[in-house]
């Protein structure tokens, strides 16, 4: 044993002299020498050593300090209040974030990314989640559906009948309003000399109580009320009566009848499910379609409307479904209203929920909008990583300061506090980076998704939000720093004890594992979606849309049909022309077939229905597998039905075989090769197509190849101006409208594309950190190994394996989980591509030449540093 034990060193007594009152450091002194000198007996210097610093440590304990209080050398060291206290470690903090500028700019840089992809992602999703909701008592308005039984499989409607209409009406009680449309489509309109055509309906008395849009002018009881009546928005009133007063004017409607303005509602917003410029009373169309007159009196299978309810307020759907399920069933030699059940969806659904499975809401917008929900916390998660990963690998260098300060008497929570403000601090300068971020981004991002974003500056929600993910996003980066930091032990660190090695490093590299798992099923996700889309893109679609165009027929079109059919094919402006009742990419009506050769009893099948007229195959450019085509527009006795409609009636041979629809019997005299009329991700609905003569819904005409498209639209243009002068020139091109039914798609491949390539490059940014820092740490090694021959590649290979190896097993987790969900999504499309082994080969191989392009900026610099230097300097 050592008489003489080791003297307190400089440091010890320096703090002793700052912290002990003169006239009691000696005997401080003393009694941390006689309680070592003990131990030293007891256990032998070496084991001893330790119990030294212990003791010497408890005199710099706060309640020691404290307790020291009393004596008069000590009040010249008062408490430190609260806000000198967090003014020190905002000053603190900003030295931290000045002095280590390319550490701040990377976690600055990677947090202001993703808090700004959050906080677009959020708009987003509360403008999504926004829609309806200005709507006053909006929780009590329905749209009435019904669940259709085909054969055990349900299929859900919107189209409901006029029959329903009453009976929910007069029958329930619990209904406050029923309001009954046709669908919104447009209209001509026509002032003067001003004609537009608009998007409207014709609807119920009652639908203004229901809907309570804000009127500008006139009362909602009354507006709708007058058949012969019109409600306009202020802009459709503006556009036709300038700055005069619209009120009690009159518009010519569809050219047939003067209506007169009796309401002005302001004009929707962007939010609202139902977008139109006008209302026309239904009352106007019973009194001027024999169709919808006859409807009132029909049966609960003539559905062909739209039915809108409010319920009582003291009402909730729960009390009126078992009372509306059955209400059809009352008709029981109707097969279709037999085979119904009447359901009701809130109108808070509208919008994201338009998928039904076996009759009940099972997602539709709803889905893309929790993916990207999710994307966003991924991405913040992901920037959370990268402050997290730089701050612990960079503790040994901040050690010695938590050991001084603990030793001085700070307590460990009030370290937590110092790293939670520092985290705080940086968090809020991203933030603000950020929200610059997204005003600049908002322009561009509106025009991809086709919206109305802004940020709501004024809202205090919006603030509150704000801070709400400013805070959780600064603990969320901040606390396991703030934690690890703050839990070193002041003794192990100041003797040097402190090691971060190996076992340190384990957290860094799982949450690199996690960060890169995420980014690189982000990316896996945004190709599969894109290969989905081009698969269906690149699908025969059984027809040809180049150079098809479509205009809504009207009474006076239809009336010169023929002879504006002559002079567009005499001048060679079209090569084919033709009626028909639905465009050639969307089927307007299903319904059953009441009996074919082989049904099986109490069986059902839905059809979609196209009446056509003569031509209508040869301009839309389908073909006959067998039989012919209709002879002649008075050919009303013959059905040709697609290949999906004989393999749906299981027919082998149908040529010349007859079925019953609506008590005619018809003969079927061929079949059309399948065409993409709806969905191009499913298979093709079973058709019908009937020879009707006359007016229908749609004129096609397919445009002369001679002619350049401007050229035409010029022709034509003068010809429907003269024989459709009630109305403006309308068209649409079928390519246009197939190309719109991939939007959705689209839209979330680029969405989804955009989000990835962010991730990855925060994820990278945390990389070139980690690099960084690693280079910096292992500088006296690479110099060693320069002198002793490493070369370049060597010391390049030494820093960048680790990496390799971490973003190889991210690699190995992220194909595991992306094949499960997006296998999984693909299953809701009929049409669906696969998930080729190829794609995770290349997405791995593109991860890692990313990882080796980031690391080896800096590995390729430290390997070509000077060894001497850097020896030297270490």
């Amino acid at each position: 044993m050592n008489p003489n034990p080791t003297p307190p060193p400089k440091w010890l007594d320096k703090l002793l002299t700052k912290l002990v009152a003169p006239h009691l450091r000696e005997e401080v002194l003393g009694d941390i020498h006689e309680r070592y000198a003990l131990r030293v007996q007891r256990l032998g210097e070496r084991k001893a050593r330790t119990t030294y610093w212990r003791e010497a440590l408890a005199y710099m304990r706060p309640e020691f300090i404290k307790h020291k209080h009393s004596d008069p050398a000590y009040r010249q060291y008062p408490n430190p209040t609260n806000t000198a206290m967090l003014r020190s470690y905002l000053k603190i903090a900003w030295r931290n974030l000045v002095s280590q500028k390319g550490y701040s700019f990377i976690n600055i840089s990677g947090l202001a990314v993703g808090m700004a992809v959050a906080m677009l992602i959020g708009l987003w999703v509360f403008h999504e989640y926004s829609y309806d909701k200005f709507l006053p008592n909006y929780q009590q308005l329905y749209q009435v559906k019904r669940n259709y039984n085909s054969n055990g499989d349900t299929l859900t409607f919107a189209t409901t009948s006029l029959k329903l209409a009453d009976a929910l009406r007069h029958q329930i009680p619990e209904i406050e309003y029923v309001a009954e449309s046709d669908y919104m489509e447009p209209h001509g309109l026509k002032v003067g000399d001003q004609k537009f055509y608009m998007n409207g309906a014709r609807i119920g008395s009652d639908f203004l109580k229901m809907f309570q849009y804000p009127l500008v002018k006139g009362e909602a009881s009354i507006a709708l009320q007058d058949p012969y009546s019109i409600v306009l928005t202020e802009s459709t009133a503006k556009a036709f009566f300038g700055d005069e007063p619209a009120m009690g004017k009159t518009v010519r409607f569809d050219n047939q009848n003067d209506l007169k303005v009796t309401g002005i509602l302001k004009d929707l917003p962007t939010t609202s499910s139902l977008q139109f410029k006008f209302l026309v009373p239904f009352s106007y169309y019973e009194a001027t379609d024999d169709n919808a007159r006859m409807a009132r009196s029909g049966s609960f299978g003539d559905n062909s409307y739209q039915i809108f309810i409010k319920l009582k307020s003291s009402v909730d759907y729960a009390q009126v479904a078992p009372k509306i399920a059955l209400i059809e069933h009352t008709e029981t030699n109707n097969v279709n209203a037999m085979n119904s059940v009447v359901i009701l969806q809130p109108l808070q659904n509208w919008h994201l929920y338009s998928t039904y499975q076996n009759g009940k809401e099972t997602g539709g917008f709803i889905d893309y909008v929790r993916m990207f929900t999710l994307i966003g916390m991924l991405v913040v998660l992901i920037a959370c990583i990268n402050f997290v990963n730089l701050t612990t690998a960079r503790s040994a260098k901040r050690a010695k300061e938590v050991g001084i300060r603990k030793s001085v008497g700070s307590q460990r929570q009030q370290l937590i506090s110092q790293f939670l403000t520092e985290s705080f601090l940086l968090t809020l300068v991203a933030f603000l980076f950020s929200l610059l971020f997204v005003q600049l981004s908002l322009p561009a991002f509106n025009a991809l998704i086709n919206s109305q974003i802004a940020i709501p500056y004024a809202k205090g929600e919006f603030w509150l939000a704000l801070l709400s993910c400013l805070l959780i996003t600064a603990l969320l980066a901040g606390s396991v720093p703030a934690f690890y930091l703050s839990s070193f032990q002041p003794i192990r660190v100041l003797k040097g004890m402190m090691q971060v090695g190996r076992a340190a490093s384990w957290p860094r590299k799982i949450l690199v594992i996690a960060q890169f798992s995420c980014s690189i099923a982000l990316i896996l996700s945004a190709v599969v979606v894109f290969r989905q889309i081009q698969h269906a893109k690149n699908r025969p679609i059984g027809y040809n849309v180049n150079r098809l165009m479509t205009t809504g027929l009207n009474t006076e079109l239809g009336n010169n049909f023929t002879i504006l059919k002559d002079e567009l094919l005499r001048n060679g402006i079209a090569e084919s022309v033709s009626q028909s009742s639905s465009p050639p990419t969307d089927i307007w009506w299903h319904t059953d077939v009441e009996k074919w050769p082989g049904k099986n009893a109490g069986e059902t099948v839905e059809m979609g229905i196209i009446q056509v007229a003569k031509d209508y195959f040869k301009t839309v450019g389908m073909t006959l597998a067998q039989g012919r085509d209709f002879t002649s527009e008075n050919d009303t006795t013959s059905v040709i039905m697609n290949e999906a409609a004989m393999k749906r009636l299981r027919l082998a041979h149908p040529v010349g075989q007859f079925i019953e629809w609506q008590g005619r019997q018809l003969q079927i005299v061929g079949v059309a090769k399948d065409a993409l009329m709806q969905s191009p991700f499913a298979q093709a609905d079973p058709t019908l197509f009937f020879s009707r003569p006359g007016s229908l819904n749609v004129l096609l005409y397919r445009i002369s190849p001679r002619l350049s498209t401007q050229q035409a639209l010029t022709q034509m243009t003068a010809l429907f101006n003269k024989y459709n002068p009630s109305y403006p020139y309308s068209y649409q091109f079928a390519d246009v409208n197939y190309a719109a039914k991939f939007n959705l798609e689209t839209l979330i491949g680029k969405l989804a594309g955009i989000f990835a390539g962010l991730a990855i490059f925060i994820s990278c940014l945390g990389l070139f950190g980690l690099a960084s820092f690693m280079a910096e740490q292992r500088t006296k090694e690479i110099g060693v190994r320069k002198v002793l021959g490493a070369s370049v590649l060597n010391v390049w290979s030494l820093l960048s394996r680790e990496f390799i190896y971490l973003v190889g097993i991210a690699f190995i987790i992220a194909a595991t989980l992306a094949y499960y969900l997006l296998a999984n999504w693909l299953q809701k499309y009929e049409y669906r591509t696969g998930i080729p082994w190829w794609i995770f080969a290349l997405t791995g191989l593109g991860a890692l030449l990313v990882t080796l392009l980031t690391v080896s900026l800096q590995s390729i610099k430290a390997a070509l540093a000077n060894p001497v230097k850097s020896l030297r300097t270490e």
